[in-house]
């Protein structure tokens, strides 16, 4: 089975965060596809995303309004958008990764 890895975020970290996470898993349900969410939520990161969930993946998605940590995902295909997309577009983002449209990250030195 293919799997996405997630990151969902939001400044308060209550519901938002849990909502888009949900909502992604619902998405990776529906089209097949085994989704883990790593939600960096009020009481902190939950369900963290290991070496192996990021190199089993193939793509990544994150939907968060804060500063996520992207470093680790380089050289996977990844989607970066607000968290309300993470739950308004949920299907369409994880759709958009198993179609292979998604540009792979490549982290830049600052």
């Amino acid at each position: 089975m293919k799997k996405i890895v997630c990151v969902t975020a939001c400044p308060t970290g209550i519901a938002h965060t849990y909502m888009a996470a949900e909502m992604l898993e619902n998405a990776g349900k529906s089209l097949g596809v085994s989704i883990k969410c790593e939600t960096n939520g009020s009481i902190g990161v939950e369900n963290r995303l290991t070496e192996k969930d990021i190199e089993e993946s193939i793509g990544v998605i994150i939907a968060a309004d804060i500063r996520v940590e992207k470093k680790r995902f380089q050289g996977k295909p990844l989607i970066e958008v607000p968290i309300y997309k993470g739950i308004q577009e949920a299907y369409k983002l994880v759709q958009t990764i198993l179609d292979g449209h998604v540009k792979k990250y490549v982290h830049d030195e600052d």
